[in-house]
């Protein structure tokens, strides 16, 4: 079920964009193996496992891959795979004896996809970093915030899951057609920094152009612009406004009662900092279900800003199915949309599954042959 029912994928377990791109891949119907280490350090994922929802719709097994039978199995596992993931820093696979030289050698037509913060070469390639490095070197992370006041993170979203693990995802797709098109694999290097300066492409060239300042929040689009922002209401919660075009902003100031002679061009920066105040004064007189009753559905381009408790239960997410409860766990369902080829509806997350993890990969007499084996390596986890 999905597009890509009959793809094979190996992934070697890890933190952020590594899973998130795996959990993608298997979404859409792609068979993951995710090789887990035998004892997995503590990284800081969700527990208990329910609720680590970057693992679900594949099965799992604990391996140590410092052991020579274990590096024999996943060669085996790989040998039948149309596609690897990692994430280690650059060198590790290559110590393990599975780097992509060994790897395309047993599977020419392998995609090996690699994921990483930095890349795999350059002054920073074997530092450590996190998201928000990753995005700061962009210049991306420099962008975001207020007016006067320090960068703000922007979640994981800007860096390891939309740099990351979308481009990594993009990348093995297109070198899965390649590698069916022409019977070739090749190494796909997907690094935060590489994919976090893509998203950033537009401003770049409305950086260039003289169109965007460098100095955060006095921009159209990160704040600056009293139209496109976020506001409190009388309740203490907040809704967001994005009138850009004028048709749009003229609807707004006429339903909320603001005269739109006096209020002046929304495009005439001299006026933003007294409309902003007008916006602040507005919007508090109301709670945020009477904003919602007065301009949700119009064209002032309008919503509430919902917490991730209230979201799943929006009326318009709900029509869509924008989320599903598996075991229990409200989450985000399976994205894009399919119409010949729906996504599979999401398994929780499993715990490593021992020889039954194999079934879908190996020949019965090859599954019997490492039964043995991974009972000794469970035993010994």
């Amino acid at each position: 079920m999905g597009p890509l029912a009959g793809v094979k994928v190996v992934e070697f377990a890890g933190i952020g964009p590594g899973p998130m791109a795996a959990m993608q891949l298997a979404d859409m119907g792609a068979t993951v193996l995710r090789i887990e280490r035998r004892e997995p350090a503590d990284l800081g994922v969700p527990r208990p496992l329910k609720y680590n929802l970057l693992l679900r719709n594949r099965e799992a097994i604990a391996l140590d891959l410092k052991d020579a039978q274990s590096i024999e199995l996943v060669l085996e596992l790989i040998s039948g795979a149309d596609a690897l993931i990692e994430g280690f820093r650059p060198g590790v696979m290559e110590r393990l004896g599975l780097g992509p030289d060994v790897c395309l050698e047993r599977n020419p037509r392998l995609v090996y996809g690699r994921m990483t913060g930095w890349g795999q070469d350059g002054p920073l390639a074997h530092a450590a970093g996190h998201d928000i490095n990753y995005i700061a070197l962009t210049g991306a992370l420099n962008a975001i915030g207020r007016k006067g006041q320090a960068p703000v993170a922007p979640l994981a979203l800007v860096g390891d899951f939309g740099g990351g693990a979308m481009f990594l995802v993009m990348g093995v797709l297109a070198a899965l057609l390649h590698a069916r098109s022409t019977g070739q694999g090749q190494v796909v290097d997907a690094a935060v920094v590489d994919g976090a300066s893509s998203l950033a492409t537009a401003f770049y060239g409305l950086s260039a152009g003289g169109q965007w300042s460098g100095e955060r929040g006095t921009n159209i689009l990160d704040g600056g612009a009293p139209h496109y922002d976020c506001y409190e209401c009388l309740d203490g919660r907040y809704i967001s406004i994005g009138p850009i075009e004028s048709r749009f902003h003229a609807e707004l100031l006429r339903r909320i009662g603001i005269d739109e002679a006096a209020a002046g061009s929304p495009g005439d920066r001299s006026c933003w900092e007294r409309m902003r105040g007008e916006f602040q004064r507005v919007f508090k007189t109301r709670t945020r279900a009477q904003w919602c009753e007065l301009l949700e559905g119009s064209d002032v381009c309008f919503a509430p800003v919902l917490s991730f408790d209230e979201a799943p239960h929006h009326p318009h997410l709900q029509a869509r199915a924008g989320f599903v409860e598996v075991d229990g766990v409200f989450q985000p369902a399976p994205a894009p949309r399919f119409s010949a080829t729906p996504s599979k509806v999401p398994t929780a997350p499993r715990m490593p599954a021992g020889v039954a993890a194999l079934r879908s990969w190996l020949s019965a007499e090859r599954v019997e042959h490492w039964r043995h084996f991974l009972q000794e390596e469970r035993s010994a986890a």
